[in-house]
């Protein structure tokens, strides 16, 4: 599996693959790959906004 279709996956942009393996440790490690990518992106959003829209 690709990784831009995982992260596709994550964001739930992408439908999951019903073929995929589950049980509790792989959703919890989704769950934690989940938080993270959306905090990444949050933070992104704040640095972009410093850079383009705050004046010093």
């Amino acid at each position: 599996m690709g990784i831009l279709r995982q992260i596709a996956e994550y964001l739930y942009i992408k439908k999951k693959d019903p073929n995929a393996p589950t049980n509790g440790y792989i959703r919890a490690m989704h769950s934690i790959n989940r938080i993270s990518i959306f905090m990444f992106l949050v933070g992104l959003i704040i640095i972009v906004y410093r850079l383009f829209f705050r004046k010093h």
